[in-house]
């Protein structure tokens, strides 16, 4: 941060769009998120996802915008202990799975505005903040 960069009464950089973070609280990649976006002292909504799922139309916003197989952890144990190595699906199967069950989500979801961003993605995080 710049001396030339604007801050508000409280220190915080303003931010066009506020960021919203979906994930889990004792996820590293998560974790890892609000870190970032804490030290560039951006406020963040944080949404844990084992009190509140992510809502149906949110998830398709991200599916829409990204995809579904950029939105599914399909390396993950979840993936694996589901079955869905082998199985083939298309990206309205996969969304339907996904908001079945939110295990297969590659965490963390964030969005900023329009931008949005799906697992651990410091570049896209970079550019939510206006950092290039």
């Amino acid at each position: 941060m710049g001396a030339d960069t604007p801050v508000d009464s409280i220190g915080a950089v303003p931010a066009a769009v506020p960021v919203q973070i979906f994930g889990l609280e004792n996820d590293q990649a998560t974790r890892a998120a609000q870190r970032f976006f804490k030290e560039r002292r951006v406020v963040i909504s944080f949404v844990d996802l084992r009190k509140r799922p992510i809502a149906a139309g949110e998830l398709r916003r991200f599916v829409e915008k990204l995809g579904a197989r950029a939105v599914a952890d399909t390396d993950g144990r979840a993936w694996r202990d589901a079955g869905l190595v082998y199985l083939a699906m298309d990206d309205a199967q996969l969304a339907e799975r996904l908001l079945a069950d939110q295990r297969l989500l590659c965490l963390p979801l964030i969005r900023a505005g329009n931008t949005l961003s799906a697992g651990r993605d410091e570049a896209a995080w970079r550019r939510m903040v206006g950092g290039g």
